[in-house]
């Protein structure tokens, strides 16, 4: 299982980092829409765990990137805000599988990284 993240805040990035990779998946770790962007040309990714608000960039051309150049990358959205908490982030990005709070527990969101990635 091969994944990116794309998270801003890098403590939390190298926690989800190292559950995933304690799962035995390969995991490269980015913090912002341009290095995003570079990691999705070179690499295939099952599966994509990305901050909705980054600090550098966006998320949706992150998302939408994806969608064009990894079309089977299912992406799975972390957040700390209230944006699209009414589930519309589902119309915005159809590679969107799930959307979670950033606070979700580590294994938690590992558990639901494996499962969509399965189903690939």
């Amino acid at each position: 299982m091969n994944v990116l993240i794309v998270e801003s805040n890098p403590d939390l990035g190298r926690v989800w980092k190292r559950h995933l990779e304690r799962q035995g998946a390969q995991v490269t770790l980015v913090a912002g829409q341009e290095a995003a962007i570079l990691a999705l040309y070179g690499t295939d990714f099952d599966i994509i765990v990305l901050d909705l608000v980054l600090e550098n960039g966006s998320a949706l051309a992150v998302a939408d990137f994806a969608s064009y150049r990894r079309p089977e990358a299912r992406v799975i959205f972390v957040t700390n805000t209230t944006f699209f908490s009414d589930g519309s982030i589902f119309a915005h990005s159809p590679n969107a599988c799930a959307y979670v709070q950033s606070g979700t527990p580590p294994e938690d969101l590992a558990a639901m990284v494996e499962h969509y990635a399965a189903g690939r």
